[in-house]
């Protein structure tokens, strides 16, 4: 089969398994997030808060250390904490572009113990149970998708941690998992890009 059709193919497959579906949904969700997290920002600046100074404070107060500790086990277990605050501390610390790289290689870190933690739950059959339960919708799509979920679950809003516990729940190739999962990185950058200049 020529390059040509295996896309006519792959084409033909992600709409029957509504994968553009899914995909526009969650770009959608990401954006109303975004903008309603600017706007409570935007509310907060200009009638409570002064952000620019949380954020001063944060840096003067909590070591780097400490800061970088929450957000990798943040990042490892679900992703209770929104990355954009953290990238956001990042803009005011002493070298921004350092300390931005060095979260998203903790994001990535993170999303591999998740992994890990997948594949041990996977041992433990109730709370496999379980689990599988609660992430579903996530592991139906990882097997419909693979590694494109990984990839959407590293650019997009859905916390990369459940993402990578679907992945070890499943046995989703790791070495597939590692690449695709590079693209936090991208995320991470992207994000800056915008973050750095309102901050």
């Amino acid at each position: 089969m020529t390059n040509y059709k295996k896309m006519i193919a792959l084409n033909r497959y992600y709409k029957i398994t509504k994968f553009y579906a899914f995909l526009k949904n969650v770009a959608i969700k990401g954006a109303i997030t975004m903008a309603v997290i600017v706007g409570i920002v935007l509310i907060l600046e200009y009638y409570f808060l002064d952000i620019n100074a949380l954020l001063e404070t944060l840096v003067s107060t909590f070591s780097p250390l400490m800061i970088f500790l929450v957000f990798a086990v943040s990042e490892s277990f679900l992703g209770l904490l929104p990355p954009e605050i953290f990238i956001a501390w990042s803009a005011k610390s002493q070298w921004p572009w350092i300390f931005l790289m060095v979260l998203a290689s903790l994001s990535y870190l993170g999303g591999i113990v998740s992994y890990y933690i997948g594949m041990l739950l996977h041992r433990i059959p109730q709370i496999k149970t379980y689990t599988e339960v609660k992430i579903a919708r996530h592991i139906s799509n990882l097997r419909k998708w693979g590694g494109v979920l990984v990839f959407v679950g590293a650019m997009l809003p859905i916390p990369h941690s459940v993402v990578g516990i679907a992945c070890g729940l499943i046995k989703y190739d790791f070495k597939y998992y590692l690449v695709w999962a590079l693209f936090r990185y991208v995320r991470f950058i992207i994000y800056a890009f915008v973050i750095f200049k309102v901050f």
